[in-house]
């Protein structure tokens, strides 16, 4: 028999102790919360208790018998007063923010809306229809789980090497995973996924939105669904459409085997905004708790919503609760899944005080003295949509930046853009005119040459222009621009000339990603030359689109290249070097950390940077340790052939061409010649090679 009591304020969410289980809300303007039952397929309401307490704004109350497998919401009630900020409707069920498991899915219904039309009063009021129907119900988790002998990887910043990842898109068509489980969080975890993982050389996989999201409304009404997950529902439950038949035990078997393998996981998670969207949209959840608290309103009309997201709202971290269900939610994460860090999709809006961004942010303090969170991995995705947004560079000591300077520059310079020599030395170095300072190391830089959004690599040597129409948005959406380059020819071509100079480019782009100093990122498929038929916004192609192809007749030979790049990188210290350059002398050697040549082989001067046409570029690194650690990297850009002259007077003899772009698999024989001072070695059009000093 079901009893009700007073319970506990804490914790938060529904807490099951073995007799029964402590439900607890956080809303500060509540005048009383209910809390419904539900069977077991969350579509009859059994029971309804209003909950006894509300101690500190927790509302709270303990029911004796509910068991783990309980479906549940709240119906809260309160002002509906939108011009003060309150948009309380009993008649709505919530999702409780801190659900740990949810079954079901929003079916699209206008009861899902808290607010009508008024035919007699002209404006809006109130909406009456119960949503219960229409809404997906959190269930009660049974907090027991063993996790065995688990253990994180660890792996350290400057070792890193990310694979940004779809559960579904990576796994979907894979031949070798049995049907019943593709794309599912089981088939994450399956050996012949992660063994290509391994092989690759990732150490890293940053999956995409597996936080509980919704297919929003307007994508749902033209037949499409949202594939990438940026639209949050709840923040401590996985995703239910990855579940296989062992539901969320699949998602945890899948990160433990990926660890067992060496494999770090890497969460992206959206605490910037909700799916509840703009002052029209449904009330699911947030908005009908307590709308006031959490969201950001305008502060001389709180009807409508302040949004840095460009999604319709933003969470206000700046209030405690808030700030303490993102915590919650991340530790989470860490205690309960194992995950070993996250990236924070447009993290500048969750240091915002609450308008303005701030270095000494309530999220930025919180999440860097705690013990949990601040040993993980955490990644800041650093702008947003509002006003000085743009916070590349401005993260605290500890975090990654996305590094976009970094994708745009290295796609203009192999491009053949004029102007770029100096920014892509810079971003070739680590950045350092956007990291050193404050601490911040070389690895700080999280750099790609695509990632999800935005064309992949195939297509950025494939299409000159976005082809979005399967959107829906009349081909307006997508990032612009994107410096991509089709060859000759808009989308696929049978031309053999064509297709090896697109071949030779990805080449180029892979090498300078993953060679660069900072921390590579790799985006799913890039090595299989993943082709999304130029749709540079592919969030909501939950098809072949945006799913990886395991055939790679495009090039073959690009996975195999692509893992000899990383094992070149693991290989050599000094592409995983802690500190930035100086160009300083080296005491130990008496050579400088680093020399920039041009092709004749001098140093390059002021005038040299200066010159708008000059596209080849020598970067000479590796001069702390022994001599069979100095390198020579050339970068030919030209759509030319040019010569590149050791200068006699360089400080260095002997270099031999271990690795290079106009190779399938990027390895040199043996037998190459090695390059002395005074000799030439010829760069083809759009090339890049890798000299080894011989000592």
């Amino acid at each position: 028999m079901r009893r009700l009591s007073d319970g506990e304020s804490a914790p938060l969410g529904a807490t099951w102790n073995g007799h029964g289980v402590n439900f607890a809300l956080f809303s500060a303007h509540a005048s009383k919360v209910e809390l419904c039952l539900f069977d077991e397929k969350g579509r009859v309401e059994s029971d309804r208790f209003a909950l006894p307490c509300c101690t500190n704004q927790v509302w709270h109350g303990y029911v004796s018998g509910v068991r783990p497998g309980q479906h549940y919401g709240y119906r809260v009630h309160g002002p509906y007063e939108p011009s003060a900020g309150h948009r309380f409707n009993p008649n709505k069920l919530l999702l409780d923010p801190y659900a740990r498991q949810i079954d079901g899915r929003i079916r699209w219904h206008d009861a899902l809306y808290g607010f009508r039309m008024s035919a007699h009063r002209g404006d809006l009021v109130p909406d009456r229809r119960d949503s219960a129907p229409m809404m997906p119900k959190a269930v009660v988790e049974d907090p027991a789980l063993t996790w065995g002998d688990d253990r994180k990887p660890h792996v350290p910043w400057r070792d890193t090497v990310i694979y940004e990842a779809h559960v579904k898109g990576l796994t979907h068509l894979h031949p070798d995973v049995p049907g019943p489980i593709r794309g599912t969080y089981t088939a994450l975890g399956h050996p012949v996924v992660i063994e290509y993982l391994v092989k690759l050389g990732i150490t890293s996989v940053e999956l995409l939105p597996i936080q509980a999201f919704a297919d929003d409304h307007f994508l749902v009404e033209k037949g499409l669904r949202n594939y990438w997950g940026y639209s949050p529902l709840g923040y401590f439950a996985p995703e239910p459409r990855y579940y296989a038949e062992d539901g969320a035990f699949g998602l945890r078997a899948a990160i433990k085997a990926l660890h067992s393998a060496g494999i770090e996981v890497i969460m992206d998670v959206v605490y910037n905004h909700t799916c509840e969207g703009t002052h029209f949209g449904p009330t699911l959840s947030f908005r009908g708790i307590d709308n006031k608290s959490y969201y950001k309103l305008v502060p001389d009309n709180q009807r409508l919503y302040w949004d840095s997201s460009g999604c319709g709202n933003s969470l206000d971290l700046s209030h405690p609760r808030v700030l303490q269900l993102c915590l919650d939610s991340l530790r989470h994460w860490v205690e309960a899944y194992h995950i070993d860090g996250f990236r924070f999709d447009l993290a500048p809006a969750l240091a915002r005080t609450p308008f303005e961004f701030s270095e000494r942010s309530g999220f930025l303090q919180a999440i860097m003295q705690d013990p949990v969170l601040s040993r993980v991995k955490l990644i800041s995705e650093p702008w947003d949509v509002g006003a000085g947004g743009y916070r590349l560079g401005g993260f605290p000591t500890g975090w990654g930046d996305w590094n976009d300077q970094f994708r745009d520059t290295i796609r203009a310079f192999w491009r053949g853009d004029a102007w770029q020599l100096p920014r892509f030395a810079s971003r070739l170095s680590g950045s350092s005119d956007i990291f050193n300072h404050s601490g911040r190391k070389p690895w700080a830089s999280v750099q790609y040459a695509a990632s999800h959004d935005g064309f992949t690599l195939q297509d950025l040597v494939s299409y000159e222009h976005r082809h979005n129409l399967p959107n829906g948005e009349n081909n307006k959406d997508g990032h612009e621009p994107n410096y991509s380059m089709n060859f000759g020819a808009e989308g696929y071509t049978a031309d053999p000339a064509i297709t090896e100079a697109r071949n030779r480019q990805k080449r180029n782009l892979l090498a300078t990603a993953i060679l660069a100093i900072g921390t590579p990122m790799l985006l799913m498929g890039d090595e299989c030359s993943r082709t999304q038929y130029g749709n540079n916004n592919a969030y909501c192609q939950d098809n072949e689109t945006s799913w990886m192809a395991w055939n790679g007749k495009e090039d073959p030979s690009l996975p195999a290249y692509t893992a000899n790049l990383i094992a070149l990188r693991k290989r050599h210290e000094v592409f995983r070097r802690l500190d930035f350059f100086t160009g300083m002398v080296i005491e130990a050697t008496g050579l400088k950390d680093i020399y920039w040549l041009a092709a004749d082989g001098r140093e390059m001067e002021g005038g040299d940077w200066d010159d708008p046409g000059r596209q080849m570029l020598g970067m000479q690194i590796g001069n702390h340790g022994p001599p069979e650690e100095r390198i020579l990297l050339l970068f030919n850009a030209s759509a030319e052939p040019i010569d590149f002259t050791l200068a006699t007077d360089f400080p260095c003899d002997g270099f031999r061409p271990v690795f290079s772009s106009m190779n399938s698999a990027g390895l040199y024989d043996n037998g190459a010649k090695i390059l002395k001072t005074g000799e030439a070695f010829p760069l083809s059009p759009r090339s890049f090679v890798l000299l080894q000093h011989q000592s």
